[in-house]
This record gives C-alpha cells, sequence and structure tokens, in this order.
C-alpha cells in the first residue's frame, strides 16, 4: 500500500516547527527518523493530513555531557550513540543502542523519536525509566522539563501538550560503585523483544543502596518494575534475592500472548532476564566489563 495524502513541510527552525504544529494540531505529524512514522501510514494505520520534517534541524543532533548529565539531542542517531566515545562511559544505553532493529534502522532512527511514539516494544523507553531520565520538551509556552516517569502515559501516548516537541534527553552522569545493563532476548536480529530488562544500579559495599528497572514488551505502556526493586534494595544481592527480584518482576508485569510467546513464557522470560541484568550490573558496578 501507499500512503494517503499529506501536506509536507520542512522548518529550518526550532520556532517554525513549533508553529506549524500548533496551527495544524491533531492533524499534524512530526517526521524525526520515520522507522515507525512512516510504515504506518504506508499501511495507513496512520493518515495524518500535515507532516512536519524537523530533520534539518541539526541543532537537535549532539551527544555531551554537562551539569552531571549526559544530554542527547532529540534528533540524535541511534548509530551515533553506537559510535560514541562518551556513550562508552553509560554501558546501559550502549547496550540499548546496540540491539534497536538492525544497522540499516540504526542509521536513520532518532532517539527522540523512539521515545515520543511511546512504544512499550521499543527499547529506549525501559532503558531510561532505568535511569530516570529527564526529557525536554519546547512548545508554545517555552521550555519545560518533564520527568520520564511521568512521560508515558497510555499505549503510543505521551505527556508532551499540544504544540510541543521533544528536543532533549538527560541522562544523571553514573557515580562511583553504580552500573546498568540491558538484556534482550528477541526471535531475530531487529525483532521487537519477547521480553528484555534495564537495570541501573549502586553498591554501597555488597549492598544495593540504589535501583531502578525498566521492562521492554511485556505491559501495555513502558513501565519500571518497582515490586523488583523494592526485592533487591537494601539487600546483599544474593541467589535468593535475586530470584525474588526476577519473581516480582514477572509477577508486575502484564504482557499479551502472540507469535512470539505466552503470556506464561514471556512472564519466565522476564524473570530469568531480571536476574541477568542484575548480575552484569552488578559486574560492571565493581568495576568489570561484563
Amino acid at each position: 500500500m501507499i500512503p494517503g495524502q499529506f501536506d509536507y513541510h520542512a522548518p529550518t527552525s526550532l520556532d517554525e516547527a513549533i508553529a506549524l504544529l500548533t496551527e495544524h494540531g491533531e492533524d499534524a505529524k512530526i517526521l524525526a527518523g520515520g522507522q515507525s512514522l512512516i510504515p504506518a501510514m504506508r499501511f495507513r494505520l496512520a493518515q495524518p493530513e500535515t507532516i512536519i520534517d524537523i530533520n534539518g534541524l541539526e541543532d537537535l543532533q549532539y551527544i555531551r555531557e554537562e551539569d552531571g548529565h549526559l544530554a542527547i539531542g532529540a534528533l540524535t542517531r541511534e548509530s551515533a550513540l553506537e559510535e560514541s566515545e562518551i556513550v562508552k562511559r553509560y554501558p546501559l544505553l550502549l547496550d540499548t543502542c546496540r540491539v534497536i532493529a538492525d544497522p540499516l534502522v540504526r542509521n536513520a532512527a532518532t532517539v527522540g523519536g523512539n521515545l515520543a511514539h511511546a512504544d512499550p516494544a521499543n527499547d529506549h523507553p525501559a532503558t531510561m525509566l532505568a535511569y530516570g531520565a529527564e526529557l525536554v520538551a519546547h512548545g508554545p509556552e517555552g521550555r519545560r522539563s518533564i520527568a520520564v516517569d511521568d512521560f508515558f502515559i497510555g499505549l503510543f501516548e505521551n505527556a508532551l501538550a499540544p504544540g510541543e516537541i521533544l528536543t532533549e534527553i538527560r541522562i544523571p552522569t553514573p557515580g562511583e560503585g553504580t552500573g546498568g545493563a540491558y538484556v534482550k532476548l528477541e526471535r531475530k536480529v531487529g525483532d521487537y523483544a519477547i521480553s528484555a530488562v534495564a537495570v541501573q544500579l549502586s553498591l554501597d559495599g555488597e549492598r544495593c543502596s540504589a535501583v531502578r528497572i525498566g521492562l521492554t514488551n511485556v505491559s501495555p505502556v513502558p513501565m519500571r518494575a518497582s515490586d523488583a526493586e523494592a526485592a533487591l534494595s537494601g539487600q546483599e544481592l544474593t541467589d535468593d534475592v535475586l530470584e525474588a527480584a526476577g519473581q516480582a518482576a514477572a509477577a508486575q508485569c502484564d504482557p499479551s500472548g502472540d507469535l512470539r510467546g505466552s503470556v506464561d513464557y514471556k512472564r519466565d522470560i522476564t524473570r530469568v532476564l531480571t536476574k541477568r541484568a542484575v548480575r552484569k550490573a552488578v559486574e560492571r558496578a565493581k568495576g568489570g566489563s561484563a
């Protein structure tokens, strides 16, 4: 199939893009990497009357550390993350960008688009939930920051207000004794996850002093495994504690049965991957390179 008719705009500034989005409202869609929007348009699952192509906004493509954060411009390509020397200091993020789809997709796909699409099957939502990231948006009322815990509000639904555009992602710079990991199971390279788990934690000696866990594709909305976090927090991370955390993540998630597996299978895979991701994060927190 081919897309329906639409008007096309290619703004040359963020202010122009915001003005166009405000003018056309719900009938308009932002085109960034296009790896989700274009296929949906081809199959008439999305039929916007207006496309606002922001790929010309080169000011939104950057990776830099500032003020205790890693700042990522929303139009930064996944391949740029994968190749960045800075991102090597953020192993959870590096794990994630390496397993997003395939190299052809990563050359075009953007970090901001992956998040703004609010698809629970996408990889970055879980990772940003694990990091406790901050998302920056610009709109008719100016700039505002949105905590990632407040950003995903429904299936394919985010907290951006009318006329707002996601412009930056801010990840806290990890301190000493912190580690992270993203572990994903997929049927084949490039497929959506059967399940995936993102973990970012801190150690105080042998005890877990802080932890956040995000889950991929096992719920209708990108989610944190808060029960698993509670099972780990303040504990020495023994095999029994890890098993309890895995069981908690499995019980809390809400997968749907499909061609990738039954509900019970996906829950058990989530249990296993939670333990694997925590173990890898712990090894990195201790200075390992797992």
